[in-house]
């Protein structure tokens, strides 16, 4: 029995240093941000709250069922080859459109947004796989990447939504970081940027329906329905938003991650309408229904802003649900032209212009 106890505490002991040490886990708010945080009606008792009840919590039967379906697997749930990417040139930021805006999509979350002739990146996920040991979680659909980070131009903003792994990734921020000249996060992410050597000086960290403008662009930190955290502990102790971008070439909504809620028809009749919004579409259970849209719910999220394109995101690269890999975009599109609303469905790597009434339509995941 003395043996076990020891043996238990080694382990506890060994789980509570690689939690202190290992990097990717991040770092906690300094006192400044959490004084701004206990200011926050959204904050209390050390987390931050949805504004609808938003319950995430599954019986132990249930967590047991997920286990089992996921070691199960669905063969449908990843593509039977690897996804095509349409490859991005970095002569493509010099030629003559390079002053258009537009938005290519790097699969799952990770967008470069062209607006006013700067370059930002919005949650960009660039890394094989969204776990903390990337050599342990799920491989990227895509295998390759449009361009690799180092062929990327300078960037001028990083736009986070929320730091999970699968939009916070510790590998793609360290080979970035030094490229980019602005990051805009939510309260108390900015922790985890100078754990990885992001100077404070150039983070700026908002709570919902803070503004700013950034080089005449127009910037509105947003609600979402989700929640937050990394490692062991520390659920909610971070915040989670969506963002508004009004630039003098185009109107954009990013959704990060959210369930459906009244905060989408908040958000469109303050901000909008939108020529474009990136809106989540995937990695969805009726069993974490409050804190990731269903595909239909996506496309009506994207009418309660008052969008005019749509381009389902949050999909097509990792498999962090059950469902069929193609079914986020096909249900989303199924909805669409029951509403009649405008979706855009770009190949990774594809640049889509903004605002020319022009966008893509093919359906090349069928192919």
């Amino acid at each position: 029995m003395a043996v076990f106890i020891f043996i238990a505490i080694v382990v506890v002991l060994l789980l509570v240093l690689f939690l202190s040490i290992y990097p990717v886990f991040g770092g906690k708010p300094g006192e400044q941000t959490l004084a701004r945080m206990k200011k926050s009606p959204h904050y209390s008792n050390g987390k931050f709250e949805n504004v609808l009840p938003s319950a995430m919590s599954m019986s132990l039967r249930e967590n047991l069922g997920l286990l089992m379906e996921f070691a199960r697997g669905n063969k449908l749930a990843s593509p039977e080859k690897e996804v095509a990417v349409m490859p991005l040139h970095p002569q493509s930021f010099k030629d003559k459109l390079a002053g258009q805006a537009k938005v290519t999509w790097f699969g799952h979350s990770a967008l470069l947004l062209e607006l006013d002739g700067k370059k930002l990146l919005l949650d960009p996920m660039l890394g094989r796989a969204p776990s903390p040991v990337p050599w342990i979680g799920g491989k990227r659909f895509s295998g390759s990447l449009p361009i690799e980070i180092e062929e990327l131009p300078a960037i001028d903003a990083v736009l986070l939504s929320h730091d999970h792994y699968d939009h916070l990734d510790y590998g793609s921020i360290k080979r970035l970081k030094d490229k980019v000249g602005r990051f805009f996060v939510p309260l108390g992410v900015a922790a985890h940027l100078e754990r990885w050597g992001v100077a404070p000086d150039r983070i700026e960290e908002f709570h919902w329906w803070e503004e700013t403008v950034w080089e005449g662009i127009h910037m509105a930190c947003t609600p979402a329905r989700h929640f937050s955290g990394r490692g062991l502990t520390g659920r909610n102790g971070t915040l989670w938003c969506s963002w508004v971008l009004h630039g003098r070439e185009a109107r954009i909504f990013f959704s990060g991650d959210s369930g459906y809620g009244p905060h989408f028809r908040q958000i469109g009749e303050q901000y909008g309408p939108f020529d474009l919004t990136l809106m989540e579409c995937g990695q969805y259970d009726s069993r974490w229904a409050a804190i990731h849209m269903m595909p239909e719910e996506s496309v009506q999220a994207h009418l309660d802003v008052k969008g005019d394109v749509m381009i389902p995101i949050h999909w097509g690269a990792f498999r962090l649900a059950m469902h069929d890999w193609r079914d986020p975009v096909e249900r989303a599109l199924k909805k669409a032209r029951e509403l009649r609303a405008k979706l855009a469905t770009p190949r990774i790597g594809e640049p889509v212009p903004i605002g020319t009434g022009t966008y893509p339509s093919d359906e090349w995941w069928r192919s």
